[in-house]
């Protein structure tokens, strides 16, 4: 006598599952087109009325900066190889309308992307 599993799914919210997906590829395009070219050290001195605290560790905006930005870069590499290989494993209709509609440079309107895929509004 074998048993029945009785796999029940979770209903997918398709409003909140389309928000949170445009957000991470709204995110892509960010993260794609900008650099970190904003965090620079500071290159003029800095003094204080109160002495420094005697712990040991040498301490630099230019050290911490060199940080922040590795650790960027590094999270910002893995985002876009991430959301790349997703779409990847996609259907040829399917990328074809996620790479046309975020993944390029220029901002596009739906529109736009269906009437140049060929394809009705609805289907898309």
């Amino acid at each position: 006598m074998s048993k029945q599993l009785d796999l029940f799914l979770a209903e997918i919210d398709r409003e909140a599952t389309k928000a949170a997906v445009e957000s991470e590829l709204n995110k892509y395009r960010f993260l794609l087109l900008t650099t970190t070219d904003d965090m620079t050290p500071k290159i003029t001195p800095e003094y204080s009325m109160v002495p420094p605290s005697p712990n040991n560790s040498f301490h630099s905006t230019t050290e911490d900066i060199a940080i922040k930005r590795a650790d960027m870069e590094v999270h910002r590499s893995k985002f876009i190889k991430r959301i790349a290989m997703a779409v990847n494993r996609l259907g040829y209709m399917e990328r074809s309308i996620i790479v046309s509609r975020y993944m390029k440079e220029d901002d596009v309107y739906d529109y736009e992307v269906y009437n140049q895929l060929g394809m009705s509004e609805s289907k898309y």
